[in-house]
């Protein structure tokens, strides 16, 4: 039973002895938040961009590219290649990959 007393007081102590730590930690941060929650709001969306998804489509071979449908999963574009009218579809993941054409 000493044993097992002495574990939880030692437990105890550890965990009353943490929570100082931790709040003088939080408090430090104190003005330099605010510039930290700024910069996450102006980061890049990492989905397909209609720019991104005409640059490739007209890199495999479209001509006169626009967009004909853009979803939550697919970026279609439209274009001409040199048998006519073809249209390729892009899943709108980060780097446009080719789903189907």
């Amino acid at each position: 039973m000493t044993h097992f007393l002495a574990k939880a007081s030692l437990a105890a102590l550890l965990a009353l002895c943490a929570i100082p730590a931790t709040v003088s930690t939080a408090a430090a941060a104190g003005p330099q938040t605010r510039y930290a929650i700024e910069a996450q709001y102006h980061q890049p969306i990492h989905g397909c961009s209609p720019m991104q998804a005409v640059r490739k489509a007209h890199y495999f071979g479209l001509r006169d590219v626009r967009i004909t449908r853009m979803s939550p999963r697919v970026v279609v574009v439209a274009g001409r290649d040199r048998r006519g009218w073809d249209r390729i579809t892009f899943a709108n993941v980060r780097g446009c990959p080719l789903i189907r054409r």
